[in-house]
């Protein structure tokens, strides 16, 4: 995060520095600052592996936008045509995220995703209990659910 933080103030002192504070410059020292930075951790111990963490963040957006265009899609057709290919449920999904930030940023993307909703974390924080729309083939279900938490620690840890 403070990675970040200077990458933005970096990016902030490029468009001043130039007198342009357009979107596209601000882009350029954005870049700029990441390389800086990128040469830099080796020196500065706080920025260690952030040169790594930007690129998996901005997968992971893309990721997770596919994701919500098609699960917008299929909800979207189902409540348009007459015939509804819905099976609600709830399944148990073991965590292997364990901190609080971790499990809420997780079950935060899964409520964020139409047709599923986090509903509860077991007392030892160990299971997610998720409800879905569309539960024809559960382990289908659990497979992307444990790709998308892979996605997420892969950002956090």
């Amino acid at each position: 995060m403070i990675g970040f933080f200077w990458n933005i103030m970096l990016a902030l002192a490029w468009a001043a520095l130039s007198g342009d504070f357009s979107g596209m410059n601000f882009v350029a020292g954005f870049f700029f600052g990441y390389l800086a930075l990128m040469v830099l951790q080796r020196q500065v111990p706080v920025l260690k592996g952030y040169s790594r963490r930007l690129p998996r963040v901005v997968a992971f957006l893309v990721f997770f936008i596919k994701e919500l265009v098609k699960a917008n899609y299929r909800v979207a057709y189902d409540v348009a045509t007459p015939v509804w290919y819905m099976k609600p449920g709830v399944i148990a999904f073991r965590l292997k995220a364990r901190t609080d930030v971790e499990i809420m940023f997780l079950s935060s993307v899964i409520s964020l995703t139409p047709g599923t909703l986090s509903l509860d974390v077991s007392d030892d924080k160990k299971v997610l209990f998720i409800h879905a729309m569309f539960l024809q083939d559960e382990e289908q279900l659990r497979q992307d659910l444990r790709e998308l938490e892979h996605k997420i620690l892969n950002i956090l840890r």
